[in-house]
């Protein structure tokens, strides 16, 4: 059974239909799966809509994906701030929230406002104070300059449709010596069942981090079902 067989769910966002930047390339013939637009010879993946939004929770998940293999990996400590990236429902947003404790913060940023929505709703019930739901941008995820110790993106970057934009804000957003997780399923693994443009690889993420001189490829972690996190750690100030 293929995943993410969710096509009629998903929506082209009408700033596609803008000028690009030079940046970018953009194909009349391309995977149905994408949207047409291309960067550094990878296309972009269309984004899954809050239509979907259970099948972000659903129970097999935890098999396929082991989430608490992945927050192990991220070694979070209490009192970080840490920003989760195309949050979604919150499924990895409200498990890091104990494990930075009460004095640190989640930033749980999606571009939709009825996830959002969701992520509001979730923290009201739970009472959980330390998850904060942010509205960001196609452009821009809207995080605090300077301020963001860890900054994770679950299966998301690869449907961004401005990678570059908004991986200049996010490196921006790190203090120095923070770090950017990229969780991605293996495009170099074919008994993954994803759909291709939903899959990345490491060497396209090291790709596509080059563009910023101040992030370097610190590790790459192997160990979960689907998935590899590529991480990248933002120069400490000299």
């Amino acid at each position: 059974m293929r995943l993410l067989a969710l096509a009629a769910l998903f929506t082209l966002s009408p700033l596609l239909f803008a000028e690009e930047p030079a940046r970018y390339e953009t194909k009349r013939i391309h995977d149905p799966d994408g949207i047409g637009k291309f960067y550094k010879g990878r296309e972009i993946a269309h984004v899954m809509g809050f239509q979907a939004a259970g099948w972000l929770d659903r129970s097999e998940r935890e098999k396929e994906e082991e989430p608490a293999k992945l927050l192990k990996a991220l070694d979070l400590k209490p009192g970080m701030t840490v920003a989760d990236v195309g949050a979604g429902t919150g499924f990895h947003a409200f498990r890091m929230a104990p494990l930075v404790g009460p004095k640190g913060k989640v930033l749980a940023v999606d571009v939709q406002p009825e996830m959002v929505a969701l992520i509001e709703a979730r923290a009201k019930k739970e009472k959980v104070e330390n998850v904060v739901a942010v509205k960001c941008y196609e452009t821009d995820p809207k995080l605090p300059t300077g301020e963001v110790d860890l900054i994770i993106l679950v299966d998301v970057y690869h449907e961004l449709a401005f990678p570059h934009e908004v991986a200049a804000k996010m490196v921006a957003a790190l203090k120095p010596g923070g770090r950017i997780a990229f969780v991605e399923f293996r495009l170099e693994d074919a008994a993954v069942p994803i759909k291709l443009v939903h899959k990345m690889s490491e060497r396209q993420v090291i790709l596509e981090m080059a563009e910023f001189p101040e992030l370097e490829h610190t590790k790459t972690i192997a160990g979960l079902p689907w998935q590899h996190i590529v991480v990248f750690t933002k120069a400490a100030k000299k």
